[in-house]
């Protein structure tokens, strides 16, 4: 429990120190995810809180909108999850989710946690920042990701599979034998590694 805690944590920070740099000329600016711009990455971190919080029966708590203010919004609702994982009996709670059943500190470990680094990613792509992942979120997406079935996989890949609007991976992008092992990641989730700002 202490290990997902302190996961969430240290990706939480980092995530929230990109939104804190974007510039306010910035947010509408194109992100690698077609279709989103650099405040749609953090509007769907800060839904994506909710759906981790839903399964418990809580909802976010009033605050900002991402339109209004993207690191208020974000902070409030990392506060609300920190709330869920910081109280034993809600984080051992066991609830259904699209993967199955899991506890809630789980379902926030796999999900939103994971997604961090990620859409951080994808954040300072889009604003101009450094884009590097730790290492060490990169071995741990790659050794998840590369352990699931093909048809999960697939599922993945399938915009809707998941719900209305829904895409979790994008179609792979292909990258060179001598890719660094983020690119591959990053290739292995629809991203394309050499996307640049227009």
């Amino acid at each position: 429990m202490n290990e997902i805690v302190d996961v969430y944590h240290r990706r939480a920070d980092a995530f929230e120190a990109k939104v804190a740099a974007v510039k306010p000329e910035q947010w509408s600016d194109p992100s690698p995810c077609a279709q989103w711009t650099a405040r749609d990455v953090v509007g769907h971190i800060v839904d994506m809180h909710a759906v981790m919080l839903s399964p418990i029966g809580r909802a976010l708590s009033p605050a900002p909108s991402v339109k209004e203010d993207p690191l208020a919004a974000f902070r409030a609702a990392r506060a609300d999850v920190e709330a869920l994982l910081a109280d034993p009996v809600v984080a051992a709670t066991e609830c259904d989710t699209p993967a199955g059943r899991f506890t809630a500190a789980r379902h926030v470990h796999e999900v939103i946690s994971a997604d961090l680094p990620l859409h951080g990613w994808d954040l300072a792509k889009a604003t101009g920042q450094d884009a590097t992942i730790d290492p060490e979120d990169v071995r741990l997406s790659w050794e998840s990701v590369s352990a699931l079935p093909p048809e999960l996989i697939e599922q993945f890949r399938t915009p809707g599979a998941f719900g209305p609007g829904v895409e979790v991976f994008g179609p792979e992008v292909p990258v060179g034998s001598d890719a660094t092992p983020q690119d591959r990641l990053l290739g292995m989730i629809g991203r394309d590694p050499n996307w640049q700002r227009p």
